[in-house]
């Protein structure tokens, strides 16, 4: 069983179709084709159902594609940690919380490539739900998450703890404004959401924006409300425009830290990141 086909098989998957995985694979369609025929050949069982021109995966298909996305996760592993062993040039797949990006992560990443400088970094951000599914699915070698997180797949490294703030624009009442918040899987949004009914805001309804710069932009002219890390907040470009209000510790501290797979290897490059975080945290906030 080789890994090229592995590959093929997860493309077409995760692309939802022969042609789409071609053009991901960049090669020809009789190509990827014929790879899934000699794995089926060579597992000897179906691993998708033909249903006019689409594909529908198969049980024994399913079988497969966690086994195929383990295997090649292994694989990059491998490859990552012999290539930082020696001299090549390897990747990090790193994912972050949009704030933790914003706060965090650039003094990180200068250490990572004082330290490991022909290494390539790859950057993601999506919310806390996203990420961890990405870490299990091997998408990503490790994610910034807020925490804590239990998973007998994961290791969880606790970094720092966030102090989630209350912030509105001067002169509104935030009980009579809408929540301004990250999307569904934000870990943030679900304390803000159990904080505005614990106030009882007159406003149940929500606004979802995808950037710290939206939702900060935002509240800034008085659009809304929103609970965010007490750093983020003070070092926006609408600091000015924006007060901050504390909220009770149960809500205000929220762990934050790194999740990787708990079989994976233990980079060295996964430790410099982890120092440079806890670095950046323990900076002071610029005058």
């Amino acid at each position: 069983m080789e890994l090229i086909a592995l590959r093929t098989f997860q493309a077409v998957v995760e692309e939802g179709g022969i042609l789409a995985a071609s053009r991901k694979l960049n090669t020809v369609q009789s190509n990827v084709t014929g790879r899934i025929r000699k794995l089926e050949e060579e597992l000897g069982a179906e691993l998708f159902f033909r249903k006019g021109r689409g594909l529908e995966l198969a049980p024994s298909g399913r079988v497969l594609l966690d086994y195929a996305r383990r295997m090649l996760a292994l694989e990059r592993q491998t490859a990552s940690a012999v290539r930082q062993a020696g001299e090549s040039v390897g990747e990090l797949r790193i994912g972050s919380m949009e704030t933790f990006a914003a706060l965090h992560l650039p003094g990180a990443l200068k250490a990572v490539r004082a330290s490991h400088p022909r290494l390539e970094l790859r950057v993601f951000t999506d919310t806390t739900s996203k990420l961890t599914g990405k870490v299990l699915d091997h998408k990503l070698d490790c994610a910034f998450v807020a925490g804590p997180v239990v998973h007998p797949e994961l290791r969880f490294e606790e970094l720092v703890v966030e102090e989630l703030v209350q912030v509105h624009a001067a002169g509104c009442d935030p009980v009579m404004l809408p929540l301004i918040m990250f999307r569904e899987g934000c870990a943030y949004r679900t304390r803000a959401i159990a904080w505005q009914r614990k106030q009882g805001h007159a406003l149940s309804d929500a606004m979802e924006f995808g950037t710290l710069e939206g939702i900060l932009g935002c509240i800034a002219v008085g659009l809304g409300w929103t609970l965010m890390p007490r750093r983020v907040v003070e070092q926006s470009a609408h600091a000015a425009d924006l007060v901050i209000e504390t909220v009770p510790p149960d809500i205000a501290r929220i762990p934050t830290g790194m999740i990787s797979l708990r079989d994976g290897p233990r980079l060295p490059v996964l430790k410099t990141l982890s120092e440079g975080v806890a670095a950046s945290a323990r900076r002071p906030l610029a005058a």
